[in-house]
């Protein structure tokens, strides 16, 4: 019965709110979605919970209210590891934690949050709490919920085939080796350099892979979403081929041209021209077409692919097992669990 608790501090800041109309989801915010997502697992019977340590100091800043007749009467740990202020010390925190006997990880960041956190994860479940940007992945939840369906997975109490999908994920190779993985999408840029890791120029993707995308998703997400919506249970993905600016753009089934209209970040929607599409299945690799060029994995600039190198990307079944909030508790409800006997 014990719980983890992942917190990015630096999720919510990125350059998308320069140039676009992100909110910028401050620290002190975290600090009180932590304290209620506590409540929550508390309040679900779990008995511990473990913290990552970070710069700011979520774990101390979230306890400090919790005290006299307030005291949480779960245990709450920080774990012992040195931090880096990098992506690093979130895998490296999941991948601990898991050693520690939890039972279920709460990530509060985005989808490039999550993504290192799988890493580390294994078969951990996740309760992804969206406070990043362009989030398809990780979901706006309140954090009382968040934390009280968390507790109900860390614990046991809901049983698995209610609470719990396994999603999709892509597996990035570099000239036949597995380099790094993506949760929704893996998108090819015009570019020789990763610069300020967020995806903001749409004029300079060639092509995108994704593993799910719906019309009321924001970001890459939206035009997979607007053009062929696949949602995160079906077993299927897309490519996307991507027209350069000017080039005539035409759908090769159809033999007419694809302007995709998409929300492809806070208060920006623009016209992608999509030159074709194709369906994937899990298991099948495709090709990066366009190189020299960069490739974003769930919105961070990651991979440099050079003039002589071959790139690939696979859809695959095994991507994390994510908490389903509403199954969750609508299944401890039949289960007369908040019901005091």
């Amino acid at each position: 019965m014990i719980a983890g608790i992942i917190a990015n501090p630096a999720s919510g800041k990125d350059i998308r709110r320069l140039v676009a109309h992100a909110t910028v989801f401050d620290n002190q915010e975290k600090v009180n979605l932590i304290r209620r997502i506590l409540l929550g697992l508390q309040a679900a019977g779990v008995q511990r919970v473990w913290f990552m340590p970070d710069y700011f100091g979520f774990y101390e800043r979230a306890l400090d209210v919790f005290s006299g007749e307030n005291q949480l009467t779960m245990e709450t740990k920080l774990l012992p590891m040195q931090w880096k202020a990098n992506q690093e010390d979130s895998q490296l925190a999941a991948a601990k934690m898991v050693e520690m006997g939890v039972s279920c990880l709460v990530t509060l960041g985005g989808d490039g949050t999550n993504r290192v956190v799988s890493k580390g994860a294994g078969e951990v479940p996740i309760m992804p709490v969206s406070t990043g940007t362009n989030n398809v992945f990780s979901v706006m939840v309140e954090g009382t919920i968040a934390g009280l369906a968390a507790g109900l997975v860390a614990t046991g109490a809901v049983e698995q085939e209610y609470s719990l999908i396994q999603t999709k994920k892509l597996i990035i190779y570099m000239n036949g080796k597995a380099v790094d993985i993506a949760l929704i999408d893996a998108v090819v840029l015009a570019e020789q350099f990763v610069g300020s890791r967020a995806i903001w120029d749409i004029g300079k993707i060639r092509q995108i892979v994704a593993t799910c995308g719906e019309s009321f998703h924001i970001g890459i997400a939206a035009i997979v979403g607007a053009l062929h919506p696949i949602n995160k249970r079906e077993a299927k993905g897309i490519n996307l081929i991507v027209s350069e600016s000017g080039e005539q753009t035409r759908d090769s089934t159809q033999g007419s041209s694809i302007q995709v209209k998409a929300a492809v970040g806070p208060g920006l929607i623009r016209s992608v021209p999509v030159r074709s599409y194709e369906l994937i299945s899990p298991g099948q690799k495709v090709v990066v077409r366009h190189v020299p060029c960069v490739i974003a994995v769930d919105g961070e600039r990651e991979i440099f692919v050079g003039p002589e190198d071959c790139a690939e990307v696979e859809l695959v079944q095994t991507g994390p097992f994510v908490v389903d909030v509403k199954s969750t508790l609508n299944r401890a409800a039949k289960k007369g669990l908040f019901i005091n006997r």
